[in-house]
C-alpha cells in the first residue's frame, strides 16, 4: 500500500492487492474539499440590466437561504468516532507528556537520569536496570528516551542535589546514533551551552567487529567533557561480538560503589526484588479492547492507516514463498511481499511470531491460562511507559508477539528469578551468575550461553524453579523486528519487495532443537489462494547502500551467501537503466557459496544477466567444492589488476555485503593488499586510501554480526 500525491492527483491513495499474481489498483479520492470550494466571483452569472434582473429578490433569498442550510447541515453534521489508539509504549499522549526531565525530577524526588540511545531495546535495557538499582543505594533514578525530553535543560541537573546522568548509548550503522537519540546527537553537536556541575558517566554499546566501535558512545563520553561535565565514572565499553552482558555486568559493579564514595551514601543492602509492574487480571472486559499483537494502535491490523513505519506497520500478504537452494541440509528462501514504497539498498522490517508449541509449553510447565486477560501497569505513575507492552492483553499474546522469549536471558532476569526457586542450590546459582564474581561469570557463560538455554530450557533444567508468570513477563525482553536487505529494485518489481533469508535451525548441547523466530516463522508463511491471506507486518527502513548518482560510474558488489540480496536490486536497476537507453558503467560481482550444486543463489538470473550485459563479470567462489577453500577475498586477488583500474582510474564504487566478522575484513584487507601492490603505498597509505573512498561514499557496507 502507498500514498501518491500528484499535480493531476488531488491527494489520492493508491492499494494495491495481490492474489496469485494479478494486480488490481483500487483509486480512493480523499480531497477534503467541500463542494462551495470552486465557487467564487468568477464563476458568479454576471448581472443582467437593471431593469431585468436574472434573479429576483424571492429567488436570491431562497438561494442564500438554501445554501445556509447546506453550510449549517456540513458544519453541525456528527464527526466519524475515531479508532481508539493505544499510547505510544515509550511516550503518553502529547496533551499530558512532560517535556522537562529537570521538573518531573523535582516532582518526584529523583536525582539520577538514566538516558537511553537504544535501536533493539539493549540499551534501554541496561537504562532500566540501572534506574532500578538506584534504589538499593539509597538515591532515586528515572530511565529517560532523549527523544521525549527538551535535552537542552541538561544544564539544569546541577540545580538537584547529589545528581547523575547516566547515559547508555548504542551505536547504530557506520558510528550513527540509534534513531531516538538522533535529535541528543544533533544538540550536542551543535550547542555551545556550559554543563558545569553535571556530574554524568557513560555505558557504551557496540560491537567490535564494525570500524566504528562505540563511536557513539564515546562521542557522548566525549562532547560532555567538553561542554563542561564533570566525568564521575569510566566509559564502559560494551562489545556485543564478545559478551555484552558480562562486560555491563563489570561495569555495573565497579560503578556502584564508586558512586557512593562519590556521593558520600551507603548501599542499603537491600538485595531484594522491586517490582516495577503490577498485575490486574480483568475477568469481564470487551474484548474488543484488548490487544491482540497490534504494536500501536487497537485494531490497526483490521484498519491500515499510513504512514507505515516500526509502531504502524503494514500487514503485506505474501505472494511468493520459494526455496532458493537446489540440494543440502540448508533452507534458503525467497519470499515476494506486497509492496510499500521503498528503493534498492532498503532494509524491510518484520515482526516475526514465536513458536506456539514453545508458547503452550510455558504456560502449561507455570501451570497458567494462558488465555487469561491481564495489564501490567507500572508503579511509577509518572513514568512514561505505562506498559511493559500493549496492554490490556491476554499472557498468550504478550508470549507469542511481544516477549523474546528464545534468547537466552540476561543475568538480571536469572536474580530476579531466583527468589522463587524452592531449591537453596539453584537459588544460589542463579545469583552467582548475575555477579561479577569469575565463578558466577563462568557459571553463566556455560549453563546459559554455551548450551543456549532459553527461558522455556531453564525452567525444564531447574524444576523447584517456578516464577509467577506476570513477573516473568515482566522481566522477558520485548520481541523485535527482524531486519532483511530487499533483494529487487523498485523500478523492475515496484508491486513487491523480495526478502532473501537462510532458515536457521540447529542442536544444541543439550539436545535441544532451535529454530530461528524469524525465518521459522517466514518459512511457513504460505501463499494462500483463498481470502485468507499468510501476511507479514512490515516497514521500509531507508538506508545510505544507494547505486552512485551517475550510473556511468562502475560498480564493484560483494557480497557472498545471502550478502547477494541488495545486489540482486542493484544488478535489476542497472538493467533497467541499460533498458531506458543510460550509459550504464562496468557492473561486477562477486559472490559465493558452498557447492556449486547445492546452494547457488540466483544462478539462472545471475547468468542471465552476464549473457545480456548486464553484469559485466560475475565471480563466483565455490567455498567447498575443491580441497583447498576458496572465498570471495581469493577471487578479488586474482582480478587485482582490473579492480586497481576500476577503482583508482574509473572512479569505480564499492559495495560490501554480509559477515561482518571475517568476511567484511578479509575483503577490506584484499582490498589494501591491492592498493599496496599496484598503488606502490605503504599499509597506512593503503588504509588511509581506502578510508578516504569511504568518506566520500564510495565504499559502502551493509553487513551484520
Amino acid at each position: 500500500s502507498k500514498v501518491m500525491f500528484s499535480s493531476t492527483q488531488t491527494a489520492s491513495t493508491v492499494f494495491r492487492s495481490v492474489e496469485n499474481d494479478n494486480s488490481s489498483l483500487m483509486y480512493f479520492n480523499l480531497s477534503s474539499s467541500l463542494p462551495f470550494d470552486n465557487y467564487s466571483s468568477s464563476t458568479q452569472p454576471e448581472a443582467m440590466e437593471e431593469e431585468n434582473p436574472l434573479f429576483s429578490n424571492l429567488d436570491l433569498f431562497l438561494f442564500t437561504l438554501i445554501a445556509g442550510l447546506i453550510i449549517y447541515w456540513f458544519m453541525s453534521r456528527k464527526k466519524a468516532e475515531p479508532i481508539p489508539e493505544f499510547k505510544k509504549l515509550d511516550q503518553p499522549a502529547p496533551s499530558t507528556q512532560e517535556t522537562s526531565f529537570i521538573e518531573k525530577m523535582k516532582k518526584t524526588g529523583r536525582n539520577i537520569v538514566v538516558f537511553y540511545g537504544s535501536q533493539t531495546g539493549t540499551g534501554e535495557e541496561f537504562a532500566n536496570r540501572l534506574s532500578k538499582d538506584a534504589q538499593r543505594y539509597g538515591m532515586k533514578g528515572m530511565a529517560a528516551d532523549p527523544e521525549e525530553y527538551d535535552m537542552s535543560e541538561l544544564s539544569r541537573l546541577a540545580e538537584i542535589g547529589n545528581s547523575l546522568a547516566i547515559f547508555c548509548m548504542a551505536t547504530y550503522g557506520e558510528g550513527d546514533p540509534t534513531d531516538n537519540a538522533q535529535d541528543f546527537y544533533d544538540w550536542l553537536q551543535e550547542t555551545d551551552g556550559q554543563l558545569d556541575g553535571v556530574n554524568y558517566t557513560v555505558f557504551a554499546l557496540g560491537n567490535k567487529t564494525y570500524e566504528h566501535y562505540n563511536a557513539m558512545g564515546a562521542y557522548v563520553d566525549k562532547r560532555l567533557e567538553e561542554l563542561g561535565a564533570k566525568r564521575v565514572f569510566d566509559l564502559g565499553m560494551g562489545d556485543d561480538d564478545g559478551n555484552l552482558e558480562e562486560d555491563f555486568v563489570t561495569w555495573r559493579e565497579q560503578f556502584w560503589p564508586a558512586m557512593c564514595e562519590h556521593f558520600g551514601v551507603e548501599a542499603s543492602g537491600e538485595d531484594s526484588s522491586v517490582r516495577q509492574y503490577e498485575l490486574k487480571e480483568h475477568n469481564d472486559i470487551n474484548m474488543n479492547k484488548v490487544y491482540t499483537g497490534e504494536l500501536g494502535r487497537l485494531k490497526s491490523f483490521e484498519t491500515q492507516k499510513p504512514p507505515f513505519d516500526a509502531k504502524n506497520p503494514f500487514l503485506a500478504p505474501v505472494t511468493v514463498n520459494r526455496k532458493l537452494n537446489k540440494a543440502g541440509d540448508r533452507h534458503l528462501m525467497l519470499h515476494f511481499l506486497d509492496e510499500l514504497v521503498y528503493e534498492s539498498g532498503d532494509h524491510v522490517a518484520v515482526y516475526p511470531t514465536n513458536d506456539t508449541v514453545i508458547v503452550n509449553r510455558l504456560g502449561q510447565i507455570l501451570g497458567v491460562d494462558l488465555d487469561s486477560v491481564i495489564s501490567l501497569n507500572n508503579l511509577d505513575e509518572e513514568s512514561n511507559k505505562k506498559h511493559p507492552f500493549p496492554c490490556p492483553t491476554t499472557y498468550r499474546t504478550a508470549l507469542t508477539h511481544y516477549l523474546d522469549i528464545i534468547h537466552p536471558p540476561r543475568t538480571n532476569v536469572l536474580y530476579e528469578l531466583a527468589q522463587y526457586a524452592t531449591d537453596l542450590k539453584d537459588q544460589e546459582n542463579m545469583r552467582k551468575m548475575a555477579s561479577s564474581a569469575p565463578e558466577g561469570k563462568a557459571l553463566y557463560q556455560s549453563f546459559v550461553l554455551e548450551d543456549n538455554r532459553n527461558i522455556l530450557a531453564i525452567l525444564e533444567d531447574l524444576p523447584s524453579l517456578r516464577p509467577p508468570i506476570d513477573h516473568l513477563c515482566e522481566l522477558m525482553p520485548r520481541l523485535q523486528a527482524r531486519y532483511y536487505s530487499i533483494a529487487s529494485s523498485s523500478k523492475v518489481h515496484p508491486n513487491s519487495i523480495h526478502i532473501c533469508a537462510v532458515l536457521v535451525e540447529y542442536t544444541t548441547k543439550t539436545g535441544r532443537l532451535t529454530k530461528g523466530v524469524a525465518t521459522t516463522w517466514l518459512k511457513n508463511k504460505l501463499v494462500a489462494d483463498n481470502a485468507h491471506k499468510s501476511t507479514v507486518p512490515m516497514y521500509i527502513r531507508k538506508s545510505q547502500f544507494r547505486l552512485p548518482f551517475k550510473a556511468s560510474n562502475p560498480v564493484i558488489m560483494v557480497g557472498p551467501g545471502t550478502g547477494i540480496a541488495p545486489f540482486m536490486g542493484f544488478i535489476q536497476e542497472r538493467g533497467w537503466l541499460k533498458e531506458q537507453g543510460k550509459e550504464v558503467g562496468e557492473t561486477v560481482l562477486y559472490c559465493g557459496c558452498r557447492h556449486k550444486e547445492e546452494d547457488y543463489l540466483y544462478q539462472e538470473e545471475l547468468e542471465e544477466a552476464e549473457k545480456t550485459g548486464v553484469i559485466t563479470k560475475l565471480n563466483v567462489a565455490f567455498s567447498r567444492d575443491q580441497e583447498q577453500k576458496v572465498y570471495v577475498q581469493h577471487l578479488l586477488r586474482t582480478n587485482k589488476v582490473d579492480l586497481w583500474r576500476q577503482i583508482h582510474t574509473d572512479n569505480a564504487h564499492i559495495y560490501i555485503c554480509g559477515d561482518a566478522r571475517n568476511m567484511a575484513r578479509d575483503v577490506q584487507t584484499a582490498f589494501y593488499e591491492i592498493a599496496e601492490e599496484l598503488g606502490g603505498m605503504t599499509r597506512t597509505q593503503a588504509t588511509d586510501y581506502i578510508k578516504k573512498l569511504m568518506t566520500k561514499g564510495r565504499y559502502s557496507q551493509d553487513v551484520w554480526s
